[in-house]
């Protein structure tokens, strides 16, 4: 018999990067009457990377208490990169909080999470947020997320979602726009306790449990996290737990954790709908279904959309090795990049014949991140460029990943980015001038025609464009395009950079070393003002001569240099080339660091396996 389970609310909050979701989090926990620790902001941003940057990766759990009802909500990520995050959330809820900005609008990543949630059926709240802004225009975007809503759903009865106005970090949500009496989040509250259903399950079924996130502990070890859907459970029960190949391995429940607020508590016992912590077993993934081992079976698993873009990961080769990090060999990074793939459903991980890997993932900020992580961890390893996944459809066609790109920037700049992206195969879909002097213009574009674009986007817009994208599908081949049309300056000979030799060089182009910089063979240590690589000598001292007069020496006055980031360094290097990760430096190199050797090689005609 199908029953309600009226003291549970499971939400997930969605929007696009930077709309503000923490940010309400906070509100919601402090109005609740739940206390953070020194009165920290941004709760859930709990990792040091989400919080210098600013953005939420992992999605977590929280609950809070409202009426009597316990309020699990899931703050999920907004970049597009992290969306098998996203899809990992929803599969908890039964309704979300559809977050948008009240100047921004619908962005790319918000079309994305709302079509996930209107394809699951989930109810869904539309809250307009950061209406104190000083550009906002709510009204508008109201309508622009009716659009998208009726684009998605194709229903008007979707028309007829609850709509809140909020200032989240004031704390303040209304159901109207003006209204001098809104203090507090309670109206929000409220809708979720009475417009989201309450999760639903079959009082005659046994215990059934979909894991969907995975967290470790030193004193329980693996921890599987998930909803309950139907059914309870005990401490000290015994259950299976069925594998993606259909595997039951057997399990006892050594302790069960609910959500109260950001942190756990113990429980005795789980009921259906409860998100659950459950510790007693080491061999799980992510969507395996814990049941009753009286009553084997498997719940339908989280599917998420499949990867585009790959990136090749090896030991570090440079002659530096060993001298920064701790976790050297390839084991360790094949060992740390299987947990990653544990814990994440969106990465794919494989073994190369020549000791390399290649990791798959949603695109190259979701790389960059977990290439940060493991040199925070003390790992020293190369990365290549992350290259698009090609597929062959049924018909024999080569297809690729095709981008549904979102451009805000002035007016005067538009005709540049314009040319730009139509060299990258970019099809202009719409264009709308707005009153401020700017433009909003809408491409398809392959993905692969994003890779590297980024910087030279901010440079042609002078920093005021605002780029935004999400994953449309595969569509057939577009054709080649011009990728990086300038060289490198690769250094030649092991040694330490000298001012005067880098004065000497620089009208060959732009250097990313500084005087004092160990440099080696094989190193990139600049980009060069014209096609094709140059080999360079950076360590080049000047000549001692008797002569001592007054204007004779030249005063050496170097151009600033702005040293790599890794996000930069991944966009700018070729395919022959790798980026160099330590705990402490960022440097890019050639793949055959001998000069001698890649000139024999590039004779030959010879391409690595892993650019093939």
């Amino acid at each position: 018999m199908i029953t309600k389970n009226d003291s549970i609310r499971n939400i997930a909050i969605i929007a696009h990067v930077d709309h503000g979701k923490t940010t309400l989090v906070d509100a919601l926990f402090r109005q609740s009457g739940v206390e953070s620790k020194g009165n920290q902001d941004r709760i859930m941003d709990s990792g040091a990377i989400e919080r210098e940057r600013g953005i939420t990766i992992n999605a977590k759990n929280c609950a809070i208490h409202w009426r009597g009802v316990k309020i699990n909500i899931i703050d999920t990520p907004g970049h597009a990169d992290f969306g098998g995050e996203v899809e990992r959330g929803l599969s908890m809820v039964d309704g979300v909080i559809l977050l948008c900005d009240a100047a921004e609008g619908p962005l790319p990543q918000t079309r994305f999470v709302l079509q996930k949630a209107l394809e699951k059926n989930l109810a869904v709240i539309v809250v307009i947020n950061k209406i104190d802004r000083q550009d906002a225009r709510p009204t508008e975007v109201l309508n622009e997320v009716y659009d998208l809503l009726l684009e998605l759903k194709n229903d008007e009865s979707i028309l007829e979602v609850p709509v809140f106005y909020a200032n989240g970090r004031a704390g303040i949500v209304s159901t109207k726009l003006d209204d001098p009496d809104a203090k507090d989040v309670y109206p929000l509250l409220d809708a979720v306790v009475d417009y989201i259903p309450a999760p639903i399950y079959d009082n005659e079924e046994p215990f059934q449990m979909l894991v969907s996130d995975l967290s470790y502990d030193d004193y329980l070890g693996r921890l599987a996290v998930g909803k309950v859907i139907n059914g309870s459970a005990t401490v000290n029960d015994s259950l299976v737990c069925i594998n993606e190949k259909g595997e039951h391995v057997p399990l006892r429940v050594t302790r069960l954790q609910l959500y109260d607020g950001p942190r756990f508590k113990e429980a005795s016992k789980v009921e259906p709908g409860d998100i659950v912590v459950l510790s007693g077993i080491e061999n799980v993934s992510i969507g395996d279904t814990i049941c009753n081992k009286e009553y084997v079976k498997p719940l339908d698993r989280i599917k998420v959309d499949e990867p585009t873009v790959s990136m090749l990961f090896s030991k570090n080769i440079s002659p530096l090795a060993g001298k920064d990090g701790k976790q050297l060999t390839s084991a360790k990074i094949w060992d740390r990049l299987c947990k990653e793939a544990m814990r994440n459903v969106s990465i794919q991980v494989e073994k190369n014949p020549d000791d390399s890997f290649t990791v798959k993932g949603r695109g190259e900020f979701q790389m960059a991140i977990i290439v940060e992580q493991m040199r925070r961890e003390g790992f020293e390893l190369c990365v290549g460029r992350p290259r698009i996944i090609f597929k062959t459809d049924a018909k024999g066609q080569k297809t690729e990943p095709v981008e549904y790109l979102l451009i805000d920037c002035p007016e005067e700049y538009s005709g540049t980015v314009m040319e730009k992206l139509a060299r990258r195969k970019a099809t202009m879909n719409n264009i709308t001038y707005l009153e401020n002097s700017r433009v909003k213009m809408e491409f398809y574009i392959p993905s692969r025609g994003l890779i590297g674009y980024r910087d030279e986007f901010l440079t042609d817009t002078r920093g005021y464009g605002i780029m935004n994208s999400s994953l449309k599908g595969y569509e057939p081949y577009k054709g080649d395009f011009p990728d990086r049309a300038s060289g490198s300056l690769v250094c030649d000979r092991m040694g330490v950079a000298v001012a005067y030799g880098i004065w000497e060089l620089e009208d060959r182009g732009r250097f990313f070393i500084v005087p004092g910089d160990l440099v080696y063979e094989g190193e990139v240590v600049g980009e060069r003002n014209r096609e094709g690589d140059l080999l360079l000598n950076p360590t080049r001292t000047k000549k001692l001569t008797n002569l001592r007069a007054s204007g004779h020496d030249e005063a050496v006055s170097l151009t600033p240099v702005m040293k790599m980031t890794l996000e930069h360094a991944m966009r700018f290097i070729k395919d022959d080339e790798l980026v160099e990760v330590t705990p402490s430096a960022i440097r890019m190199c050639k793949k055959i660091l001998d000069s001698q050797k890649r000139k024999i090689m590039e004779n030959r005609g010879y391409i690595p396996e892993c650019l093939q």
